[in-house]
């Protein structure tokens, strides 16, 4: 009997270290530059992960979804306000599936402001999937902050 307790509380001390070694970020992601977004979201967070992976460290992402850069998570460019930004629509199917593999691949969660969805001209239904829809980009920030996230503005 002894030795069962010793094991339980070996292995619950070893769980509460690996939860404490946990790196946690949340990117307040505002920006509507391409090159921003790529640089900053897409190929930082991939080397991010890659980096805490090689050390054995639980990389837990949050993007919160706000001002310019609702234009990289609709379904469909050609249907919103965004189709006039060229640049993105002619790259717009690589940058969705580079943006979906984040999501299955490296788990990393996209929170989205509801708040200004009206004045994009959006709907749910035009959001990708993997998207949450959250009441307003603050109360995102606030729980995550509070929840112990390092704060990495992402803006123009």
């Amino acid at each position: 009997m002894k030795k069962i307790i010793i094991l339980l509380m070996i292995l619950w001390s070893v769980s509460l270290q690996a939860e404490e070694e946990a790196i946690r970020v949340v990117y307040d992601l505002t920006t509507k530059n391409l090159a921003k977004f790529e640089r900053n979201i897409l190929k930082g967070i991939a080397i991010n992960k890659t980096y805490y992976d090689s050390k054995l460290k639980e990389f837990d992402v949050t993007v919160v979804i706000h001002g310019g850069a609702y234009r990289f998570f609709v379904n469909d460019i050609n249907q919103t306000i965004f189709r006039d930004d060229k640049k993105l629509a002619d790259r717009y199917g690589e940058i969705k599936k580079r943006i979906a593999t984040m999501s299955d691949t490296y788990g990393v969660e996209f929170l989205m402001c509801a708040a200004a969805m009206e004045r994009n001209r959006l709907k749910e239904s035009d959001i990708v999937k993997f998207v949450t829809i959250i009441p307003n980009s603050t109360i995102g920030l606030i729980d995550r902050q509070n929840s112990g996230y390092a704060y990495i503005p992402v803006d123009d």
